[in-house]
């Protein structure tokens, strides 16, 4: 069931950017938004990004020193979200980016959360074209434990942000 909840330019803006991997130079390249999260504006009518809750490529190794954890932290322990967590891997053959969109829906998040935004992630997912890996995480011990995106991604992985798995 669609709950009539419209997704803003600026969460599309975001996607498109994570999405092209253009940057250049070095100072592009650390502006690059590594994982954000999306909410409901208070009037539950539109998706947006929310606020603060974001991590940049020039913040790792600076003050992010295991992104995938750090990405973690950022989610509520009571409400839900929408994610996109650029993953970066390594395989036996190549190194890899991939975008994966996570639909954050802790089993304790009010049930009223839950249901608008079950029913609104379609329209998100919709303008969001082109992503490979969709998790819906009810738990933050399912997210917690980086092998679980791991599974997600494939197999034959190797390594997940630097770290062996």
């Amino acid at each position: 069931m669609a709950s009539g909840v419209t997704v803003t330019e600026e969460v599309i803006q975001v996607f498109n950017e994570m999405k092209v991997r253009k940057s250049s130079t070095s100072d592009e390249v650390k502006k690059r938004k590594k994982a954000v999260l999306f909410c409901l504006s208070d009037d539950l009518k539109k998706i947006i990004i929310e606020i603060g809750k974001e991590i940049l490529v020039g913040d790792i190794g600076d003050t992010v020193e295991d992104p995938y954890a750090d990405f973690v932290k950022l989610l509520p322990l009571n409400d839900c979200r929408y994610c996109l967590y650029d993953a970066t891997y390594q395989t036996k053959e190549s190194k890899k980016e991939d975008l994966v969109f996570v639909f954050w829906a802790p089993d304790n998040a009010p049930l009223k959360s839950k249901m608008i935004y079950a029913s609104s992630k379609d329209a998100i997912r919709k303008k969001l074209t082109g992503i490979k890996h969709e998790w819906q995480v009810n738990g933050l011990e399912d997210i917690k434990d980086p092998s679980n995106l791991v599974n997600r991604l494939g197999s034959g992985i190797v390594s997940l942000e630097g770290r062996p798995v």
